[in-house]
């Protein structure tokens, strides 16, 4: 048995100790002419006191080594604290997954487990990372050096620059400046047959109707309505409810009118994309609420690996009302977009060097003087991300109300969501 001493203060293990069974082999001296059945040879007693004979009790046997070392490493470990098993433990697991052929897995079979990849993945400094890139957008690249830059950045992204308003990549100071080029008008006509458009170019997630408080990010994989929007106390700047006096569920306290249901689209934007988003309908903007978070990943592949990833990431919820009731925009941060920005509102600042986890900051538009908060017209610049992300719409709608979209599909900016 491996046994370690702890002190009483110590944590609670992160290893559970096993029994180490010992292999073991007798060593034969010299001459010997033992037979299988061990007896020792003829003469044996008569060796002198240098004679390997004459060895300790404990210097003829051999440990199996590999296996008992690894099993003695664990119990050094459960000795350490939760966060320093953590550290130590992350190298092996970063190799665990990296490695080829499943060269680590034979470590399983003596105790020990690798750190899972979310773990992994959410102890990355995402937000650091995020102001640094933004810091580096914002240097003043050499003109000799913009087009190989963003000739670089074209090819691998796909971007189509015979969309932007200004073709020649020199005029492009920065990293930033290319990033949220401007497009000729022309080329994203905004559908006025249609109450609902695409506020951005992107990728469609998701889409359909909330059911029970959960909103589906990807298919199969949801988040709570109540986590993403934060309690709803907003609603005082809103039309009164249906249901003022018993509003029940979260969702239902959403749905203004009678015969209405609440609807959800998710429109992921590929770095490759066209930065900036637009109102997607004619509304009135109420009430913005900030929540701080972490910063990563949207790609739809990191969709389907983190629950709740949207609640988990840094995003700007617009919140106020359209013709048929509630209607909200989301704008969620992701790695290397921690900076959102919307035009009207000049207080908003994200990606702070501080916050606390799990708070949210919030702001109305609706004042003495402006009874109405912001009008915005569709089609309308509202804002931009420095980066690919993805924007949320919750919205009351009738319930003949359907989406002409398919899962996955491409969409620009200025195409119909749907039709009723």
């Amino acid at each position: 048995m491996v046994r370690c001493r702890r002190s009483l203060h110590s944590s609670p293990c992160c290893y559970n100790l096993h029994r180490v069974r010992v292999d073991v082999r007798r060593f034969r001296p010299p001459g010997s002419s033992a037979g299988a059945t061990g007896e020792p040879a003829h003469g044996a007693n008569n060796a002198g006191p240098g004679d390997p004979a004459q060895l300790s009790h404990q210097s003829r046997f051999r440990l199996q080594f590999p296996q008992l070392a690894l099993r003695r490493r664990l119990g050094q470990l459960s000795c350490m604290s939760r966060a320093t098993v953590r550290l130590r433990s992350w190298p092996l697991s970063i190799l665990y997954y990296i490695l080829p052929f499943g060269a680590l897995k034979p470590l399983a079979k003596v105790g020990w487990r690798p750190t899972s990849r979310v773990t992994i993945y959410k102890s990355i400094p995402t937000r650091l990372l995020s102001r640094a890139w933004g810091r580096l957008n914002q240097v003043d690249l050499p003109t000799w050096l913009r087009k190989p830059i963003f000739r670089l950045y074209i090819w691998t992204f796909g971007v189509n620059m015979k969309e932007a308003a200004i073709e020649d990549l020199q005029h492009y100071r920065n990293l930033g400046e290319f990033f949220r080029r401007k497009l000729k008008p022309q080329v994203r006509p905004v559908c006025d047959s249609h109450c609902v458009i695409s506020p951005a170019d992107g990728k469609i997630l998701h889409f359909g109707r909330v059911k029970n408080c959960e909103v589906e990010q990807v298919k199969g994989v949801t988040y709570s309505l109540e986590t993403f929007l934060g309690p709803r106390n907003w609603t005082e700047n809103l039309s009164a409810n249906r249901n003022e006096d018993d509003p029940g569920t979260y969702q239902d306290a959403l749905v203004t009118k009678e015969g209405n249901e609440l609807f959800h689209c998710v429109v992921y934007l590929a770095p490759g994309d066209y930065h900036c988003f637009h109102s997607p309908t004619d509304w009135r903007v109420a009430h913005r609420r900030h929540f701080p978070g972490s910063l990563m990943s949207v790609n739809p592949g990191v969709a389907r690996w983190i629950k709740e990833l949207f609640c988990h990431n840094e995003r700007v919820v617009l919140s106020g009302e359209w013709t048929h009731g509630f209607f909200s925009l989301t704008a969620v941060g992701a790695t290397n977009v921690g900076s959102i920005r919307i035009y009207f509102d000049k207080e908003l600042r994200t990606n702070n060097p501080r916050y606390s986890k799990g708070t949210y900051n919030d702001f109305s538009y609706v004042t003495n003087n402006n009874r109405e908060g912001v009008s915005m017209r569709k089609g309308e610049h509202l804002g931009e991300f420095n980066l690919g992300s993805t924007i949320v719409l919750l919205f009351e709608a009738p319930r003949d109300f359907t989406f002409n979209l398919k899962a996955g599909q491409k969409i620009r900016f200025g195409e119909p969501l749907g039709t009723m």
